[in-house]
């Protein structure tokens, strides 16, 4: 049931389409629990003409990447200016404003503030954590705006438990809530081909990035494919390490049985995570991969590290398999046990039936419908 007397801004700022699902499921989320809200997106140009806006409550900001220093610095302060006259002139007819991204932006935290509207920090992973292997002076001025961000916000959404101690959030769990805005299509990610049809192919699907352990998944691959002469690789994805892990693969003689594919739309992925043996995600730190939900859906064993919500949904052997160390030769050694795993198909099924319990479209209404039930009362 629509809540009548609430009305809702979402304000998010993405850079790569992958974030787009994201998006929409909290648009729908949204729609089905207030019967008014509206959204503000921050959007790199590139991507306006390939998403599915609706302008007809979708704002749009345009925001170009910049390299160097000093005109990065001034395009955050000039997008903390623009999204903030946003606020100020959506906040005549909005109750409560959810921002919904990493990067903390105080200004407009503190205009929604001041006009005395509800302030709600969706955070889908953590800028300091994701951008600590990175020397940059840029994040280094960021750092303390994120902390003044979570002080000015009322309430701060997170994935799971797990994340207020490993994001060092212990300062603000006063105002911690625990939600989410993933749910799966259990029709269109379904397991069409079962598992033990499936060739031995594992693979990688993400960002191709530092944060997310694909180097080393890369660099254990000769070790994997030379002891197991009957495993192919599939890497899925786009990021700054691809040419660097193309250029790995050539010189090891490895491209005949590693398929770099590049980026997968999303309407895509079923098919490929219904060819997967065992879907592998090294990374350092994450918030709730919805790649694990939908291999999971598919009926596609996942081997993940233990960060995140990760611990919370993949139970080791149990509904998927716990990755004790990211190195090369640690992903080596468990993917080889994992696919030995006489239970394998069991544990897909297990996976499989945690989507149809605590991922589907009702069950996050709730969440959400509760949340905002809070804040009303």
């Amino acid at each position: 049931m629509k809540q009548k007397c609430t009305k809702i801004c979402l304000v998010s700022f993405f850079t790569h389409e992958a974030f787009f699902i994201p998006l929409s499921n909290m648009r729908e989320i949204l729609g089905a629990i207030c019967s008014e809200s509206h959204s503000v997106f921050v959007v790199t140009p590139d991507l306006m003409g390939t998403l599915p806006f609706d302008l007809s409550r979708d704002t749009i900001i345009l925001h170009k990447k910049e390299n160097r220093l000093i005109f990065r610095i001034i395009n955050y302060v000039i997008l903390n200016l623009k999204i903030s006259r946003h606020v100020l002139q959506k906040s005549s007819h909005t109750d409560s404003f959810i921002f919904f991204m990493q990067t903390g932006l105080p200004l407009p935290m503190m205009i929604a503030k001041f006009r005395n509207k509800k302030i709600i920090w969706l955070l889908p992973s953590s800028y300091r954590k994701m951008n600590e292997k990175y020397q940059d002076f840029l994040n280094q001025i960021l750092f303390p705006w994120e902390s003044l961000s979570y002080r000015i916000a009322d309430k701060i959404i997170v994935y799971s438990p797990n994340l207020i101690r490993e994001w060092k959030l212990q300062d603000y769990a006063g105002k911690i809530l625990i939600a989410h805005e993933h749910f799966i299509n259990s029709d269109i990610f379904a397991a069409k081909i079962p598992l033990c049809r499936r060739p031995l192919l594992i693979g990688y699907i993400g960002r191709l990035s530092e944060e997310k352990g694909v180097r080393n998944f890369v660099s254990a691959l000769p070790g994997i494919l030379n002891n197991r002469k009957d495993i192919t690789v599939f890497i899925g994805g786009d990021g700054p390490l691809k040419d660097e892990i193309g250029i790995f693969l050539q010189r090891e003689k490895l491209t005949s049985r590693v398929s770099l594919a590049g980026w997968i739309a999303h309407g895509d992925l079923p098919e490929y995570l219904n060819k997967l043996r065992l879907l592998i995600l090294p990374s350092y730190t994450e918030g709730l991969p919805n790649i694990i939900l939908e291999a999971f859906s598919c009926g596609t064993p996942v081997l993940a590290t233990s960060v995140g919500t990760i611990p919370d949904i993949i139970k080791d052997k149990k509904t998927g398999f716990i990755l004790e160390h990211n190195c090369p030769e640690g992903i080596s050694d468990s993917i080889l046990s994992a696919l030995e795993d006489p239970n394998l198909e069991k544990i897909a099924m297990n996976a499989k039936q945690v989507i149809e319990q605590e991922f589907t479209l009702d069950s996050t209404i709730k969440q959400w419908k509760k949340i905002f039930d809070e804040q009303n009362s």
